[in-house]
């Protein structure tokens, strides 16, 4: 039977909160001041503590940071009338459970306590093994997962690791493209030489050719020096240029010379330049369409993918998310500060059941919050807040078509699924091409066909 132990110099509260509590199945036990808790706490030994924050003499949050001094393993429930947010700032920085505002509702408590105590069996559960805990030393970010399809870019991985074969990475954003492409450059004969990221949306053309290729003193405005590009600082280690699909038609061409011919120019300059930095490409993209469309050189397309690599989406490996929610929290404990260590069973059945538009990108924010909102070690369902996606992708069903549906063609079906999708997203085609999982030309031409 979990113990709670009362702290509140009003007894009316006290004797109503005791008697719910009570009917609840829990021993409860009583004190009026903080300092008459404090000599409870040993002998009681209580799972749960709720105190008051303005009692005579000693504090509720007084309390709260001698409980967590000599007894951490105790949780603390902490109310309060008067002061509400500077004292729920103090409250949850020492390392309260959770903060109420009075009057405390009698549902409202329970609700509370009922979490705190199933939290607190999530951490018994890991104590006997049955919840895996993250790694203590999570090390450098890395490629995690054992699905078939990770296992062959592992190897594929290896068999770059011997030459310095340019490669195509693809896949849906956030699937962890540019950890495949440090992986390669990490593997390799020249892992002690630069990798060098460029995301080729972020920069416009002269600043990317500027940044890539450098410039000559006087080349532009403002240019009152000459500057090396990365293809010149990476020496023979990686040049990674993420989004290659959305560069100009101007800077393809520039690229493909520097594939060809193994030289560039600075900008500006009259005299090229040497390169044996090996260049790693990556796109979202649908790059037979963005060819066939002439939006992007097919010369270079077949330059760049001499090895290809598609990195799956997170719905196709979904086996893989203990692995990476695991190796995801180790890290995060480790840049936040935070004391989660696990998480349980029930949460990790909510992440599965989501089907992660946004991927492991996605994963990570979400782990991310539920680490700075849980209370304790273990991530729970209640830490978990999913996207609002709700036309199948959200549940890993494909929403069925009506009966009643006047149209029940494909070009019905498409018209429809856009047009839900559009109005989810309140118009924006970029992210709602990423929901559909296509291109955003593609969502173009299906806006224009339906009229949409």
């Amino acid at each position: 039977m979990s113990r709670i132990l009362l702290v509140d110099d009003d007894s009316d509260t006290r004797s109503v909160f005791r008697e719910k509590l009570e009917l609840s199945s829990y021993e409860v036990d009583e004190a009026d001041c903080a300092e008459t808790a404090l000599g409870m706490l040993k002998e009681f030994d209580p799972d749960v503590v709720i105190t008051d924050v303005r009692m005579d003499g000693m504090t509720g949050l007084e309390l709260l940071s001698r409980i967590k001094e000599s007894m951490d393993s105790v949780d603390v429930i902490v109310m309060t009338g008067h002061d509400a947010m500077n004292s729920a700032v103090e409250a949850m920085k020492s390392g309260a459970f959770d903060y109420l505002v009075k009057p405390v509702g009698l549902k409202e408590l329970s609700t509370v306590v009922g979490r705190c105590l199933s939290e607190r069996e999530q951490v018994r559960a890991t104590a006997e093994g049955g919840i895996p805990e993250a790694p203590e030393d999570p090390g450098q970010k890395t490629v995690v997962g054992r699905d078939p399809r990770m296992i062959e870019i592992y190897k594929m991985i290896g068999v770059l690791a011997r030459n310095r074969t340019t490669v195509l990475i693809r896949g849906e954003t956030g699937t962890g493209k540019e950890l495949v492409a440090r992986a390669v450059h990490n593997h390799s004969l020249h892992s002690d030489e630069p990798f060098i990221a460029v995301n080729c949306t972020a920069l416009a053309d002269t600043l990317l050719e500027s940044e890539l290729f450098g410039h000559v003193r006087g080349a532009f405005t403002g240019a009152v020096g000459g500057k090396k590009g990365y293809f010149e600082l990476a020496g023979r280690g990686t040049i990674f240029l993420d989004e290659i699909g959305d560069t100009s038609p101007e800077f393809q061409s520039k690229l493909l010379r520097v594939l060809q011919e193994r030289e560039f120019y600075p900008v500006g300059g009259e005299q090229p330049k040497r390169t044996e930095a090996r260049v790693v490409a990556a796109t979202h993209q649908p790059m037979e369409e963005l060819v066939s469309e002439g939006g992007f050189r097919e010369d270079l397309y077949f330059r760049l993918r001499v090895v290809e690599i598609n990195v799956p989406s997170l719905r196709e490996r979904k086996a893989d998310i203990p692995l990476l929610a695991n190796a995801l929290l180790s890290r995060i404990r480790k840049e936040t500060g935070s004391s989660v260590r696990a998480i349980s069973e029930d949460a990790l059945k909510r992440l599965h059941q989501y089907d992660w538009p946004g991927n492991v990108r996605e994963l990570e924010n979400v782990l991310i919050r539920a680490a700075i909102v849980a209370r304790g070690p273990v991530v729970t369902p209640d830490h978990i807040a999913l996207g609002p996606w709700n036309h199948g992708r959200a549940t890993g069903t494909v929403e069925p078509v009506s009966s009643g549906d006047d149209d029940v063609t494909l070009d019905g079906v498409i018209e429809r699924q856009v047009r839900r999708v559009l109005e989810s997203t309140h118009g924006n085609k970029t992210e709602a091409a990423s929901v559909l999982g296509i291109s955003r030309s593609r969502l173009t031409r299906y806006v224009e066909r339906f009229g949409l």
